[in-house]
């Protein structure tokens, strides 16, 4: 059903309240999991500080309680809370598990769904385009199928788009990364598809291979890749020879960047970035052009990592966070030569995407990192200072829907994909005049 847009008006900030949470595993596709609808009737709701005014926004108890961080502030920061009022719009809905979002030039959105492989040019009136034909095979079971959707820095003139996706293949499947030629029109597709990167070796698995793309601002493309979920994947994130648990830099055509950290090194792929990671949906840059990301821990231990070339980030050597079952994965949190997270959550949050905001909209979150969560069913939002996380807030929870995407606008609003069978695109700008405000 194609609908138009219908504005519901929430004057929000609510934090989730932890207390009494039962922890659980949190694989980014959770099949079981009921998603409130959340439509609305309009009315305002006064924003209001979690559960407590001087403590975290956290304050279920830890999965591992004897992990303890590895400096002050590491973990449970200080709870914070957004002054402004926050209209909630709704742009689009009956979308079938999107997974990202990306602005074309004029404003318009392409849209994926990620299990039956489909893309949508919306309006920002919510009129929703036939799916774009052309798009590549994909393996859409369980985490699998069409993941993110980034138009390439010369899209005015070339018209290129970029996909990743589940790839099928003998044997199993693998991340992998095409670019093709965007043909606008009534019935829109994609042509002249090429394939620029395929994540080795192939596995038969269904999680865990990351797929968040993101272009630096020299122009090179950086790609988020997991574990996949496996012992066998696992054993290779630190591995130089395997692109599992790794992300990786290359250029536009797939081609390997020259100052890349492991180019020269016998036996390692050249295009790998950095090392040691679980399972990363979530990347942004700074306003420094810093790469940062949001990585999925297992049962405990969500991690920010401020990403840097050639690092190694531990996993599965060391981490905050246990086996689903209970079991011990790591000995110690820390180990030479080794990098510590900027952040850890215990419980997790499943972060689902990231965005560091710099619009002007909302002047009062310029700089502060947003967080799509997934478990936690919120928009989390850190503020940092000195490359520190000093405070954290937890907004459009009263929903109780999972957040998979954030992105902001070229206006600087920010869009939120909700992730259900009846998913939605909602779109965050400052309340009106006289809107209700909370106050700490």
């Amino acid at each position: 059903m194609h609908r138009s847009a219908s504005t519901v008006t929430f004057v929000f900030g609510l934090l989730l309240s932890a207390c009494g949470r039962t922890p659980s595993a949190h694989n980014e596709h959770q099949p079981g999991v009921k998603v409130v609808p959340a439509e609305g009737k309009g009315e305002p709701t006064a924003p209001r500080l979690g559960p407590s005014a001087q403590g975290p926004v956290e304050t279920g108890s830890p999965n591992v309680p004897e992990f303890k961080p590895a400096f002050p502030g590491q973990t449970r920061a200080p709870a914070v809370h957004t002054q402004s009022a926050i209209q909630v719009t709704n742009v689009a809905e009956d979308l079938h598990r999107p997974w990202a979002v990306a602005f074309l030039p004029d404003r318009r959105m392409l849209v994926t769904e990620k299990h039956e492989g489909k893309v949508y040019i919306i309006a920002l009136d919510g009129k929703k385009s036939p799916p774009v034909e052309g798009v590549p095979p994909v393996d859409g079971r369980d985490q699998g199928g069409l993941l993110d959707i980034e138009p390439g820095h010369d899209f005015p003139s070339s018209k290129l788009v970029y996909l990743s996706y589940y790839e099928p293949r003998k044997d199993g499947n693998g991340l992998a990364v095409a670019r093709a030629r965007l043909a606008d029109g009534p019935k829109p597709k994609f042509e002249q598809l090429q394939v620029v990167f395929r994540m080795q070796p192939t596995l038969d698995s269904t999680k865990h291979a990351g797929g968040r793309m993101i272009f630096a601002p020299d122009g090179t493309l950086f790609v988020t890749l997991g574990d996949r979920f496996k012992d066998e994947g696992r054993a290779q994130s630190r591995e130089l020879g395997s692109h599992f648990g790794k992300i990786v830099r290359i250029l536009p055509d797939g081609s390997v960047p020259k100052d890349n950290p492991f180019v020269d090194r016998k036996g390692a792929r050249p295009e790998i970035w950095s090392l040691g990671h679980r399972n990363i949906l979530a990347a942004d840059f700074d306003q420094r052009k810093r790469l940062w990301v949001v990585e999925m821990g297992p049962q405990g231990g969500d991690e920010l990592n401020l990403v840097e070339k050639g690092k190694d980030y531990g996993w599965p050597t060391i981490g905050y966070g246990e086996e689903y079952s209970g079991e011990s994965i790591h000995k110690a949190t820390q180990a030479p030569g080794l990098e510590q997270p900027v952040y850890y959550w215990d419980p997790v949050i499943s972060p689902g995407a990231l965005t560091i905001y710099s619009g002007d909209l909302f002047p009062e979150w310029k700089g502060n990192f947003l967080i799509a969560g997934l478990s936690s069913k919120a928009l989390v939002r850190l503020v940092l200072k000195d490359d520190r996380v000093v405070g954290e807030e937890r907004l459009l929870a009263e929903r109780g829907d999972r957040i998979r995407e954030v992105v902001q606008g070229p206006e600087g609003a920010v869009y939120v994909l909700t992730d259900s069978s009846d998913g939605k695109l909602l779109k965050l700008t400052p309340g009106a005049r006289g809107s209700v405000k909370g106050a700490l």
